[in-house]
């Protein structure tokens, strides 16, 4: 199991992969661009909700010099999740649809290199090897059920987020599986007229 730290950094990467697609895409491709959101939409949710219930208070607790860049991450999430929530079922042919993904990208990236450049450091040298570990272990179970969607009017620290992240995670996913199936039977109804 990967340490906190190098979960997170993991985290970072596959979302900045899907911004540079996202990037890449042609002004047109709307059909991609939402696809890409919405991968978009839920790794950023997943990763936010496990921060917010399982890093920032562990950081909170064991580094107190790090409690700025917490306050600050949390306010900073609380931006994207209310922006995600915007994006989430936005029209990709709307006229700021690409200017909000733009505006998310810019806001994103300078939360992780602040997260990485000034906290991740602290952290580290706080915990050690060990207590990353037990806290990585912790953030992957977190992750299995995370919030698929974000959730920006639901509270972002313990105890609050502990008893709604569960319940919203367990509506998106089931919103989620029924989205899919009603997707497979159109597709089947598809088939059949071919």
């Amino acid at each position: 199991m990967p340490d906190a730290i190098t979960l997170l950094k993991a985290d970072h990467k596959s979302v900045e992969a899907l911004f540079k697609k996202f990037e890449k895409a042609g002004d047109k491709a709307y059909k991609t661009k939402r696809d890409i959101v919405d991968k978009i939409v839920e790794e950023l949710s997943v990763h936010a909700a496990i921060e917010e219930q399982v890093f920032y208070p562990a950081v909170r607790q064991a580094v107190p010099e790090a409690d700025d860049e917490v306050l600050e991450g949390l306010e900073e999430h609380h931006i994207v999740k209310w922006t995600l929530s915007e994006l989430d079922g936005m029209d990709p042919e709307h006229e700021r649809f690409t200017a909000k993904v733009t505006v998310l990208i810019e806001s994103v990236r300078h939360h992780v290199e602040e997260e990485e450049s000034e906290m991740f450091p602290k952290v580290r040298e706080a915990l050690g090897r060990k207590a990353l570990g037990e806290i990585g272990d912790a953030m992957e179970q977190a992750k299995k059920v995370a919030p698929l969607r974000p959730h920006p009017r639901q509270p972002d620290e313990p105890p609050g987020n502990l008893v709604a992240g569960p319940a919203a995670a367990a509506f998106d996913r089931a919103r989620k599986a029924g989205m899919e199936a009603v997707e497979r039977g159109l597709q089947a109804v598809r088939s059949r007229r071919s």
